[in-house]
Parts: C-alpha cells; structure tokens; sequence
C-alpha cells in the first residue's frame, strides 16, 4: 500500500506508509570493483525495466552567500556518465552554477522507485571545456538552444508573459520565428541554423570520491554499500581502487 494521508486541519498532516520493499537484496559479492561500472550496470537495468527518466536526479549544492551554509537541492537531468564522472549542463550563473563556484562540491541522489533501487553521490564538481560544452550544446533541439539564450535562469521575471517576449526577441535576432514553438500552428519549419554557445551557459562534471547503492529490503532492513577513494586522487573514477563498504540501514 502506498502512502495514506491524514490531515488535522490546515496545522499538521500525517503521512503513513505501509509500503514494504520486495527484492532479492544486494550482496557484496555482486558488487564491480569500480562504482562507475557498478552505476552503468544499475542504470542499463533500470531503462530495461522502462523506468520512465532514469536519469532524473537530485543535484544538492551548499549555499554559502548569507554566512550560514544552507544545502539547496533541484531536479537535474543527468547526460553522460564517463570515465571521470558524472555529466549535466546548466546556466552558470544560476543558483545552482553560483553556488558550484562558491563551494565546487556536490552531491547527486538517483532514486528508482520501481526497482526499490536508489544511488548517491558525493564530489568534487569542475566545468567541462568550452569546446566539450559546445559539443553538446550543438545537439540540443533548436528551441532548446534558443530558451539558453533567453532565460536568464534563478532570476525574478514579471510573467509568464515577460520569458516569452525574451524568448520572441531572441528568435528574431537570430531569423528562426517561433523555434520555441510558442505560437500554436505557427512553429519554424526552416533548416537548422547555427546558434552560438551562450557564454553564461555549459557543463559541469561530478568527479566522485564516494558513491553509495541501496537496496531496498523488507522492514526497512536495506543493504547499502558505500564506495569511498581518497579525495586527492586524480587518476580516471573507473581505474581507482575503491574501498567498499556495508553500511547499516
């Protein structure tokens, strides 16, 4: 059964869930050496099983601008995994991207539901390349790139009506009206048209030095495994010797 709600009035609302989590577990002798390829195996079995955006993930920064460190979390899409991390793209100067440069530290936490399977990671957080970012950027619908040039992301705006007339003021400076698709039945319907990288706008890779898989069990009684290395290290994420550890649920 999944969650029940209770409300006392408008003052308190109680969840209870009765939910019991029905797996086979986790066993430290199924476990790869490298987390990385762990998390690929995880994540390959989770779009078999057609869990709808696996790669939907919570990015949680630290934010410092008041003298009193508050943590700040989002729903991020993650774009690649390689052999040094974990990728996703994003305004810089945004919340999130100004606080990556206050505190270039980050944590990301993947939750499957219907595999009763969750990922969390902890790193250092570094930009990628120009030319990498551009890489991207460049395959990305052409309304999609048009949006990172009109959003100034994290910002106040008036309305609704305000991101959109920014959007429409880009479209026409760069000749492709309605790219956005923001007029119903009057969509762009020319060739594709080389929109530069913003300047404000690219990625940025988690490089890890803790990974940790759970594994949900009946009666709360999980199996967690944590990988840790040392976090000075500069050699690949999927080459490094990892230490593995069980942790209590």
């Amino acid at each position: 059964m999944d969650a029940q709600i209770k409300s006392n009035g408008d003052a308190v609302t109680s969840i209870t869930s009765h939910h019991q989590y029905k797996t086979d577990g986790l066993e430290r002798d199924e476990l790869q050496t490298s987390p990385i390829a762990q998390f690929n195996a995880w994540f390959k079995h989770a779009i078999d099983q057609g869990v709808q955006e696996p790669e939907a993930m919570t990015v949680s920064t630290v934010d410092t601008s008041s003298g009193v460190p508050r943590p700040s979390s989002r729903v991020v899409l993650l774009k690649q995994v390689d052999s040094q991390g974990f990728l996703f793209f994003s305004n810089y100067t945004s919340r999130k991207g100004r606080e990556i440069e206050a505190n270039p530290y980050a944590s990301l936490a993947f939750y499957w539901r219907d595999l009763h399977r969750s990922v969390r990671v902890c790193g250092r957080v570094e930009r990628l390349s120009q030319q990498d970012s551009k890489k991207y950027y460049d395959s990305r619908p052409l309304g999609s790139r048009i949006g990172a040039w009109a959003s100034p992301q994290s910002s106040t705006i008036s309305s609704r009506g305000e991101l959109e007339q920014k959007v429409h003021d880009i479209e026409c400076k760069f000749g492709v009206p309605d790219a956005a698709g923001l007029d119903e039945g009057k969509s762009y319907t020319g060739p594709d048209k080389d929109i530069p990288l913003p300047d404000y706008w690219g990625g940025y890779r988690i490089v890890p030095d803790e990974i940790e898989f759970w594994c949900g069990r009946p009666n709360r009684l999980h199996d967690r495994f944590k990988y840790t290395r040392d976090i000075t290290s500069k050699l690949p994420a999927d080459q490094d010797t990892w230490t593995i550890d069980r942790l209590a649920p």
